[in-house]
């Protein structure tokens, strides 16, 4: 058996990555490191038995992941971490929204437009505050509250016209104009002016959202999220805090990890979503209507797998609760390998 571990975004490996090393390496089980830009990246592909690549939100890494890994689970018909139906849907909630509305999931309403005049005249009379998102981002860095008709006539406007890259969201409200202080600032031009004197890449997120507008309806009174994440047969759970006066919450959010705070009721929905549409792994965002039923607002199949690890434990399917702590990575690998007796190593945060 011979797996093979594509770098991250950055060309490294970082320590999401390096701990499927570590846990394939404790199993003495064969296992390389690819690169696509490595001139035999595609005769080693050929060698080997699995692959996996963990890839994010820079539109580097989406542009290389959606390039090769149809072709090396489609066309040479090697098992891939995530694979296709767990990621082709990956950081666009457009598509993810399309998906589970589609089959009948519980999701927050969202209205979505490609033509400016059909988005002004659904603006005449939506009730507000509305939530404004860009497709993709995460940490709820392209995500808005509109309060005013102004608001929304405005963010039609830019999106129809110039467009609006990642993070620049042109309402003061957005998390970047929200969290910028002086420090932050100073700190953001010396990183620019220093990347123009190397010739640097200004950004890795260069893609420009435009043609279209993404609506969510606004449920007040959720002070926090309710993260399920499905891996298998195991459904981890906690809660993220909003920040502090707003409906949002970050990377950077307070958590929660107490079984008894978790609503069973998401994580059921949550392993009927998972088994339906045939995830590996996949986090659910759960916020509650006014009526109190869950609804899935944000899914993602990547997730920060130390907070997965502080969970106390998982419930199974048969919604049993299980002791214990587990890094995603072991839980994947189980299920990827096809191996119920993989063996978990003693692993550091770092």
């Amino acid at each position: 058996m011979l797996v093979g571990i594509h770098r991250d975004a950055n060309g490294e490996f970082g320590d999401f990555i390096r701990r499927y090393e570590m846990i394939l390496n404790f199993n003495n089980i064969s296992n390389i490191r690819l690169d696509v830009n490595e001139f035999d990246f595609w005769e080693k592909a050929q060698t080997l038995d699995f692959f996996i690549y963990k890839w994010g939100v820079i539109d580097h890494d989406r542009q290389v992941a959606r390039s090769i890994l149809p072709v090396i689970e489609n066309e040479m018909n090697i098992p891939c971490l995530p694979n296709i139906p767990t990621s082709w849907h990956y950081d666009d909630k457009i598509k993810q929204y399309y998906l589970l509305k589609t089959h009948g999931c519980p999701v927050v309403p969202s209205w979505i437009f490609y033509n400016k005049e059909a988005a002004l005249n659904w603006a005449l009379e939506v009730p507000l505050p509305i939530v404004f998102k860009l497709s993709s981002g995460a940490s709820s860095e392209n995500v808005v509250l509109l309060h005013t008709r102004k608001q929304v006539y405005k963010i039609i406007h830019t999106m129809f016209r110039k467009g609006c890259h990642a993070k620049r969201i042109p309402l003061y409200n957005s998390l970047t104009y929200k969290q910028l202080t002086p420090k932050k600032l100073i700190r953001s031009f010396l990183i620019l002016l220093r990347k123009l004197y190397r010739g640097e890449e200004l950004s890795r997120l260069w893609q420009v959202h435009k043609g279209y507008v993404f609506f969510q309806q606004f449920l007040p009174h959720n002070d926090y999220t309710t993260r399920i994440a499905v891996i298998g047969n195991r459904a981890f759970a906690y809660r993220r805090i909003n920040l502090k006066n707003d409906f949002r919450v970050t990377s950077n959010s307070g958590s929660i990890f107490e079984k008894g705070l978790t609503d069973l009721r998401c994580v059921k929905i949550a392993f009927e979503i998972s088994k339906s549409l045939k995830f590996q792994s996949m986090g659910y965002d759960f916020i509650f209507d006014e009526e109190d039923n869950p609804q899935v607002c944000d899914i993602s199949y990547l997730f920060p797998d130390w907070k997965i690890f502080d969970c106390p434990g998982y419930w199974d399917e048969n919604l049993n609760w299980h002791d214990g702590h587990y890094w995603p990575q072991y839980c994947q690998l189980m299920d990827f390998l096809s191996m119920p007796g993989l063996k978990q190593p003693n692993m550091n945060y770092k």
